[in-house]
């Protein structure tokens, strides 16, 4: 079983009451998310609320909101922001992205979004939380794209991670609701797989050339890449 708790460096996650665990995307969107200066900050879809914790660290002028539909994981990213040393900056609120509607739009919008999109119950995981958190059943691509287009400030950026296998139809959905791709990493987990996930950037204008590139996380079990280390230096602990 995973632990009920993952240490950072200045913070610490809890996760006994979350569908989806602390896992390596959130980690890497939440080190990759990029904007110059943001002053608000959105993460949709937050769970255990690790992706704004990180963002909440690495710019400490941002206020952070954190949304979930989930009643239990609002509420555990609640406590988790509670105690962590930037709880006069983070709020946590268990509401649909429909219904979310902030006094001011945002600089920077991040979300790791369900990703499965197959329909067949059969395929769906027993755990109906679960299912949700993995499934594209409240949060389809469209509906991320849409909201995110309607509370970005004119100089938001929109950053998500996915599996490379979807990434193009993320790229479609943000594209016809007027968000256009700036940046994207396509992650391999070692240097001889083929990749794995893509971490990508949108704005509301399109940029002359999208920047691309590749990174991989670990060289050998267990040894990270220099890229990966230097990402993570400020919040794992290691030995």
């Amino acid at each position: 079983m995973p632990n009920n708790y993952f240490r950072f460096k200045q913070f610490t996650v809890f996760q006994d009451r979350t569908a989806m665990k602390v896992g390596t995307d959130g980690v890497l969107l939440g080190t990759m998310a990029s904007h110059s200066c943001p002053l608000r900050i959105l993460d949709i879809g937050t769970g255990t609320g690790l992706v704004a914790l990180i963002l909440a660290q690495r710019f400490p002028s941002a206020m952070v909101d954190a949304i979930d539909i989930d009643a239990d994981a609002a509420l555990q990213a609640s406590d988790n922001f509670a105690a962590s040393p930037f709880a006069g900056r983070m709020n946590a609120r268990c509401v649909a992205v429909g219904d979310w509607a902030p006094a001011e739009a945002y600089d920077l919008i991040v979300c790791n979004p369900p990703y499965f999109t197959e329909s067949a119950e059969s395929l769906l995981s027993p755990d109906k939380r679960r299912a949700i958190a993995r499934h594209s059943l409240t949060l389809t691509f469209g509906n991320l794209a849409l909201h995110s287009r309607r509370m970005l400030r004119p100089s938001g950026v929109a950053a998500v991670i996915v599996p490379t296998d979807v990434f193009p139809a993320m790229v479609r959905a943000m594209r016809l609701n007027g968000l256009f791709l700036t940046r994207e990493v396509a992650v391999r987990t070692t240097p001889a797989k083929q990749p794995k996930r893509t971490v990508a950037h949108f704005a509301l204008s399109p940029t002359a050339e999208v920047s691309r590139s590749e990174m991989f996380i670990e060289s050998a079990r267990h040894c990270y890449s220099p890229e990966f280390a230097r990402l993570t230096a400020d919040f794992y602990l290691h030995g």
